[in-house]
């Protein structure tokens, strides 16, 4: 297997991973209304990728699942659901969603570095069709990279200083 094709696999698993990770934070964190619908959305610009880093991978020898783990909600997404809804808005959800938004950060870090080696790939190797594909994905990535540090700058001074 080359470099290539290991950079699809790891870059599929880790936006398969991050789809799961915002769409878990966006039910764990229910009661935070903009944090659920932008993890949501978010979540789902990782899936898409997902499907095209698949689509593109069958052209590299591999085969990716198409589809993330996430699906329709079951009973965890309703534990954690109704959890959330119990907690409520005391300090300690705060200091919850900062771990949660730290590790998206870094999960959405791993991948948008992934992404440009794949298009510095693509660009040596005279590969449109992936260049495309890194073109079109990266940049929601990085997108993802900021709303998690804005959400940290901002929740940040309250969650750490109302212990």
């Amino acid at each position: 297997m080359n470099g290539i094709a290991l950079t699809l696999r790891a870059l599929h698993h880790g936006e398969q991973r991050l789809a799961d990770e915002l769409t878990a934070v966006a039910e764990r964190h229910r009661t935070e209304h903009e944090v659920h619908h932008v993890a949501t959305d978010l979540a789902q610009w990782s899936r898409d990728h997902v499907q095209r880093l698949a689509d593109t991978g069958r052209d590299h020898g591999l085969h990716l699942d198409a589809a993330s783990g996430t699906g329709t909600p079951g009973l965890l997404s309703t534990l954690r659901e109704k959890a959330a809804e119990a907690v409520g808005r005391r300090p300690e959800p705060g200091l919850l969603l900062l771990r949660d938004l730290r590790e998206l950060h870094l999960d959405a870090t791993e991948n948008s570095l992934y992404w440009e080696m794949l298009a510095q790939a693509a660009q040596a190797t005279r590969d449109d069709k992936l260049l495309a594909l890194a073109s079109g994905c990266h940049p929601q990535t990085l997108r993802q990279l900021r709303w998690t540090n804005t959400m940290i700058k901002n929740l940040s001074p309250q969650a750490l200083t109302s212990l």
